[in-house]
């Protein structure tokens, strides 16, 4: 009985082993990792396409991960802004197209500056934990919501038909690549602070 009790055991312990083996698969690689993070973002694709590039330097690390996509959100949007703000010079820009691409940037400049302020919050977080981590996080997460807002007050001001045409739909296309990397930044800061709760309720006495 007592070698049937041990036969079991060892079986039991292979199966769980095999199953740890599994589960350690599924994130076998820092692009694996970023694969299957990218998941509960809106825009896997695109989440997966901005941070594979950064794979040696995120790791497994879920921080990382969701500094470096706000990384890459503040990136976009500073490039947007620079080429939003040379489109007032393009040659035959109506005035209300104008009036549009003004608003933008300023909008876009909003953006840039929250998203800064992000960065830079969550990079003081440091080794903070119960009620100053949710603090530093909620701060995060409101800014970078704004940020989305600006994105889309921005392109509010080409709204309706009248104002179609090249301006329009260039600035659109810029604008929306911002709001998308940032959409997906957002969500892997959510995920971020969703998975250190639980530990947190565990650190408390």
């Amino acid at each position: 009985m007592a070698r049937l009790g041990l036969f079991w055991l060892l079986v039991l312990c292979s199966v769980l082993y095999m199953g740890g083996g599994m589960a350690d698969a599924r994130h076998s690689s820092p692009t694996a990792f970023i694969k299957a993070s990218c998941k509960a973002t809106r825009y896997p694709a695109l989440c997966v396409h901005c941070l594979s590039r950064y794979a040696s330097a995120i790791r497994h690390n879920e921080r990382q991960l969701a500094q470096t996509a706000l990384s890459v959100s503040l990136a976009r949007a500073r490039s947007a802004a620079a080429f939003v703000a040379k489109m007032t010079k393009v040659r035959g820009i109506k005035a209300r197209e104008y009036q549009g691409v003004k608003d933008c940037i300023e909008n876009l400049g909003d953006s840039v500056d929250r998203l800064s302020q992000s960065l830079r919050e969550l990079g003081h977080f440091g080794r903070a934990v119960g009620q100053d981590f949710l603090w530093h996080m909620s701060n995060v997460q409101t800014w970078v919501s704004a940020a989305l807002t600006d994105d889309s007050t921005c392109l509010d001001g080409f709204a309706g038909r009248v104002l179609d045409g090249n301006v329009k739909a260039t600035i659109q296309r810029r604008v929306n690549n911002v709001a998308q990397v940032t959409s997906n930044a957002l969500a892997l800061l959510n995920r971020f602070a969703s998975r250190r709760r639980p530990a947190m309720a565990a650190e408390k006495p």
